[in-house]
């Protein structure tokens, strides 16, 4: 009979974790165990979907005269993204994120909040960190160059939490890189075949 290996420490569910935003050139935390400290400003609240990390990818198939199956595939698309929703709308670093503003022209004057949304948006590319946490288990995700390139309806309502939904697109860095993971988690044991 074969004996199917599993380890239930080995598994991550999604059951804590934030996220942060600085200016382009931060340097990451040191591990996803250490508090980020400024210039990383917290996101807040994130809603009880949590952290979605996608992968947009496209490739093309090479297949030979003769045959019906690819001898070759090469892949001409790789996007990574992360997709969250802000709950606390009021907190200065989300509304910076999600209007595009720097953070100074969102300070209060007398209590009142300003701003203008302009139709013609510049680039605004912001380092992230993004943490998972699972009990002993921390994921940590270091996006040098990242852009917010798709935000939701907000909607305002008696029943329902508003908040900004938003995708964070990451780009390559000087090294061609866009994600840095940094995690703790179990060791996988030797596998010894039974």
């Amino acid at each position: 009979m074969v004996n199917i290996t599993r380890a239930a420490d080995l598994t991550v569910i999604g059951a804590n974790g934030g996220g942060w935003t600085a200016d382009t050139g931060t340097t990451a935390p040191a591990s996803p165990l250490v508090q980020p400290v400024a210039p990383w400003e917290p996101l807040g609240a994130i809603s009880d979907d949590g952290l979605t990390y996608g992968f947009d990818e496209d490739s093309q198939e090479f297949t030979p005269w003769g045959l019906t199956s690819p001898f070759r595939t090469q892949i001409t698309k790789s996007v990574r993204t992360f997709k969250v929703t802000l709950w606390e709308t009021a907190r200065v670093a989300v509304q910076s994120i999600m209007y595009r503003l720097p953070a100074g022209e969102l300070e209060p004057v007398g209590g009142i909040t300003s701003f203008a949304e302009t139709a013609s948006p510049v680039p605004d590319r912001r380092a992230w960190w993004f943490l998972v946490m699972d009990g002993d288990t921390a994921k940590g995700f270091y996006v040098p160059q990242g852009e917010v390139s798709d935000r939701s309806d907000v909607t305002f309502k008696q029943d329902e939490m508003s908040a900004y939904e938003i995708t964070v697109t990451a780009y390559p860095d000087a090294e061609g890189n866009t994600v840095y993971h940094s995690d703790k988690v179990p060791a996988t044991p030797e596998y010894t075949g039974s």
